[in-house]
């Protein structure tokens, strides 16, 4: 069971499965990986950008960018009446996971 982890003399407690759950299940859609792929590359893409780089309507890329906001892996900053993403610290984690693992 994944509960704690020790490093040094200092105990780490690893997340949970539910936890877990929550940020694979926010990248288990191709269009979602896509998306986390772009948003690396770009200085926070507005969803117009977005649309436009993964070629899908507006209404799709919203659903999938809000998915990975509430799995953690993307955030949206307002600019006026802009919405613009950046990956969160757990976005980077995972686009590394991608990443490596696309390498295999």
């Amino acid at each position: 069971m994944l509960e704690y982890v020790v490093m040094g003399a200092e105990k780490e407690k690893l997340k949970g499965p539910k936890k877990l759950e929550r940020h694979f299940k926010g990248v288990s859609n191709h269009r979602r990986i896509q998306i986390l792929l772009y948003v690396a590359k770009r200085e926070e893409p507005t969803l117009d950008d977005i649309t436009g780089h993964i070629k899908c309507n507006f209404r799709t890329a919203s659903a999938h960018t809000q998915k990975l906001v509430g799995a953690g892996l993307l955030e949206k900053r307002y600019k006026g009446r802009e919405v613009h993403h950046s990956l969160t610290p757990y976005g980077r984690h995972f686009l590394a996971f991608i990443e490596s693992f696309a390498r295999l």
